[in-house]
């Protein structure tokens, strides 16, 4: 979590607060889908997270991709901006959220998968016939509005 939503945090306590961030969509030559299982909810989930002070959207997206799964894209291609109430969430740890999402597919990618920043228990490629569980509510919507 970034120091900002960390300060803000300790301010508000388990308040809702409005994040705005990227979520990126990581597609193999097998058509596959790159999840990552989350440690913080236990849930299977796209790569992405809070955007930082002075981040553009896209440079979230670069950042949450490698700090989450060792990946690098050439570029990423603008699918959507989602938001409203079907984006709250509580974490387990009662933080609630309004997520603010920028929507991505990476593009070019290279490197090896790596869990490199403690928020992962695994990443795996997935086909859209079979999703992972317990996934997560967000994921549902950006792939039920995207990929099927």
């Amino acid at each position: 979590m970034a120091e900002y939503i960390k300060e803000i945090r300790e301010l508000i306590g388990t308040r809702p607060l409005i994040l705005v961030g990227s979520t990126i969509l990581v597609i193999n030559d097998k058509n596959e889908i790159l999840f990552q299982h989350r440690s913080d909810t236990k849930e299977w989930g796209l790569p992405g997270g809070a955007m930082e002070i002075g981040e553009s959207l896209e440079q979230t997206a670069a950042r949450e991709l490698f700090e989450e799964t060792g990946l690098k894209a050439k570029g990423f291609k603008f699918v959507d901006l989602l938001s409203g109430k079907d984006l709250y969430y509580k974490y387990p740890n009662g933080d609630e959220v309004y997520n603010v999402i920028c929507v991505y597919i990476a593009e070019g990618i290279t490197g090896e998968l790596a869990m490199n920043d403690g928020e992962s228990l695994d990443l795996k490629y997935f086909s859209l016939n079979e999703l992972p569980s317990p996934l997560d509510e967000r994921a549902k919507i950006i792939i039920e509005k995207h990929l099927n």
